[in-house]
């Protein structure tokens, strides 16, 4: 019994599912790190390949990188899935189907896709990898027939300070369902362009192609693909976040037509780059909608944030108001990181257009594949650390180690995303024959910024880790009273039917 509880635990809570989904990635992250960057100058990958039996042939280097990517990414996907079951209600048995399928498809696409790439080509492990991507795909059309907002069980009362519609329909709940739907498009896009493989389509990654004139329309619907997945990605966690920290109010209402319309007109864009050459003009009025919502977000938590830090002060001074805005790291943090990406993603992003042809076409090919690389890692990193703030709050972190563990992670990866984005821009104030010293410092600071996340999280899974050992412990009680399973302070949305099924943890 005491085995169940446990099982229980890892995978049917949520908060065990996304401990699971977690480790996983940082057991990928930490193993698959080692072929790369110092490690391969410092000897690491040669004994890891050696010990765990790798095949590295270099003309397969694409194709395993991608399998890679596609793992991880699946189960960032899974734990999103995790946060939105938890937060956004539905029928219990919805929410259990949901996150049994995509738990078993990712872990499925994770284990047999890097054993096909990795440890020789068994290509029946390649088949279990399609299966498990089949299950995630399922999954989300599950997530989509959960969410539909037009099921008068979840219509919101006329009178409530969350964003709806006249008759009632959940804006919120609409985003949600609208990003779903488009995943799923997305995905399909990426699976029907991926089934023309050695059929007029070759493996390829798309920072090699950025000075080919010539791209055919199946490496246009990759490219397509691989951009508005992350963005999708991105939109899930700013709608995750603001159930979190109660996003209500007139800003919510306008954030969540931009976030719709936005999500919609992103997609469109990305996917019509196949064969629209003003396609990017779509992409970037699509951004703006999706970009203005979360600074909507922005303002309302940290308005939100500094109001309740100030409440027993008649006439709060300015810095009463900065100590109140900074007092709370991991509800901070979100807001500061969609703000600080301006400054790492959307600005060079931007400024990259618009001087493409006069800048960055003048470097050398090599300077421009840094910039585009550095760009999307950089923001898949922004959102893994959003992911972790709110998964330490709903896991109860306190006191010191709430306050240490969420400025380290600020900090940290802060710092790390400067110094990237300053190494890929260094081409604009300094010359090749100087830039050893800009080179030496932004990688030194880049590492010691990631390495101390790392760090930081691996103490708190070995926390975690520890305490699965323990009797009485954390997980049991979590395991035993779900009303425990997320402890926010948000309450239940109201609706006009207070007697349907819902998975809403109080």
């Amino acid at each position: 019994m005491k085995k169940l509880n446990r099982f229980n635990f890892l995978f049917r809570s949520t908060k065990g599912l996304v401990l699971v989904a977690i480790s996983l990635i940082s057991i990928v992250t930490a193993v698959w790190g080692t072929l790369s960057g110092p490690m391969v100058e410092w000897g690491v990958r040669d004994i890891t390949v050696r010990t765990l039996g790798m095949e590295l042939n270099h003309w397969e280097r694409e194709g395993r990188i991608i399998m890679l990517y596609h793992t991880i990414a699946m189960a960032v996907l899974a734990i999103e899935v995790y946060f939105i079951t938890s937060l956004v209600p539905m029928k219990k048995h919805q929410q259990t189907n949901i996150n049994a399928t995509i738990t078993v498809g990712y872990i499925t696409a994770m284990v047999f896709g890097l054993w096909f790439a990795y440890f020789g080509h068994e290509y029946i492990f390649h088949g279990l990898f399609l299966v498990g991507q089949s299950l995630i795909f399922f999954a989300g059309v599950s997530l989509a027939v959960a969410l539909w907002p037009w099921n008068k069980e979840y219509y919101l009362s006329p009178d409530s300070d969350y964003a709806h519609t006249k008759s009632g329909v959940d804006l919120e709940r609409l985003a949600f369902f609208t990003m779903a739907v488009l995943t799923l498009l997305s995905a399909m896009w990426g699976a029907v362009t991926g089934s023309y493989w050695k059929n007029g389509h070759e493996t390829f990654l798309a920072e090699n192609l950025i000075r080919n004139p010539h791209k055919t329309a199946l490496q246009k619907a990759i490219i397509g693909h691989l951009h508005i997945m992350l963005s999708l990605v991105a939109v899930a966690i700013t709608l995750i976040v603001g159930r979190w920290l109660d996003f209500k109010g007139a800003l919510h209402k306008w954030a969540m037509y931009l976030m719709i319309v936005g999500s919609i007109t992103l997609t469109l864009g990305a996917l019509s780059v196949v064969w629209l050459p003003w396609a990017h003009t779509i992409i970037y009025v699509g951004s703006v909608g999706v970009m203005l919502a979360a600074l909507l977000f922005v303002i309302f938590s940290w308005k939100k944030l500094i109001i309740e830090g100030t409440a027993d002060k008649d006439k709060p001074t300015f810095m009463d108001k900065i100590r109140a805005l900074f007092k709370d790291p991991l509800k901070f943090g979100p807001g500061w990181q969609m703000v600080f990406m301006n400054f790492t993603v959307s600005g060079v992003g931007i400024f990259m257009a618009i001087k493409l042809d006069k800048i960055f076409r003048v470097w050398p090919a090599r300077e421009e594949r840094i910039t585009l690389t550095g760009h999307w890692h950089i923001l898949a990193a922004l959102i893994a650390t959003i992911i972790i703030m709110y998964y330490w709050d709903i896991s109860g972190l306190k006191g010191k180690v709430r306050q240490w563990a969420g400025w380290i992670l600020i900090i940290g990866s802060d710092l790390a995303f400067a110094a990237a984005t300053v190494f890929s821009m260094k081409r604009l104030f300094v010359k090749e024959y100087f830039e050893a010293p800009v080179v030496n410092y932004t990688m030194l600071a880049m590492d010691f910024g990631l390495g101390i996340i790392l760090v930081v999280l691996a103490i708190f899974l070995g926390w975690r880790l520890f305490d699965l050992f323990k009797q009485e412990a954390l997980w049991k009680k979590e395991a035993e009273n779900p009303e425990l399973e997320i402890n926010r302070i948000l309450p239940a949305k109201p609706i006009k039917d207070a007697n349907v099924e819902m998975e809403v943890e109080k």
